[in-house]
């Protein structure tokens, strides 16, 4: 099964990539790899979680906002490739958690991109990871995620 049917198969859609909220580009690809920027939790051009996780929202509510992150991802890699099925291996994820003080579950935060990847592309999707605790997100996102992938 191709990446792109295993995204159906699972009742996502991958968005077009979010606009940039600043001076950069969603994705840049340099000789086999796609390194994207960071993304937060941008659906049909709203955010949908903000504010700061331990206080504002859940970690579960910060789960599903990795989750979202993730598939920007995907978007932004995918205008770089022009399909999913063209990653050979999803090679690192950073993930920053907004979060409140005394917050420390980042890492159950960022596997909703974790995990999300690991159904999509199998073992194609292990990779190495960082998650990371910050004090604030641009425009009060509670999650922003960046990947690197490696294309066939």
């Amino acid at each position: 099964m191709s990446f792109e049917q295993k995204v159906q198969e699972l009742g996502l859609t991958v968005p077009e990539a979010p606009k940039p909220v600043a001076a950069y580009v969603p994705a840049v690809k340099v000789d086999n790899y796609v390194y994207t920027a960071g993304q937060i939790p941008f659906v049909n051009g709203e955010l949908k979680y903000k504010g700061k996780v331990g206080k504002d929202l859940t970690l579960e509510q910060g789960y599903e906002a990795a989750k979202i992150c993730a598939l920007n991802c995907l978007a932004a890699i995918k205008g770089q490739i022009g399909s999913l099925d063209n990653i050979e291996k999803i090679v690192k994820i950073t993930g920053f958690v907004s979060s409140a003080p005394g917050f420390n579950d980042q890492p159950k935060v960022i596997n909703g991109a974790s995990e999300l990847i690991g159904q999509i592309f199998g073992e194609q999707g292990q990779h190495a990871r960082a998650a990371v605790g910050v004090n604030e997100l641009p425009v009060d996102a509670a999650v922003e995620v960046e990947m690197i992938v490696k294309v066939k």
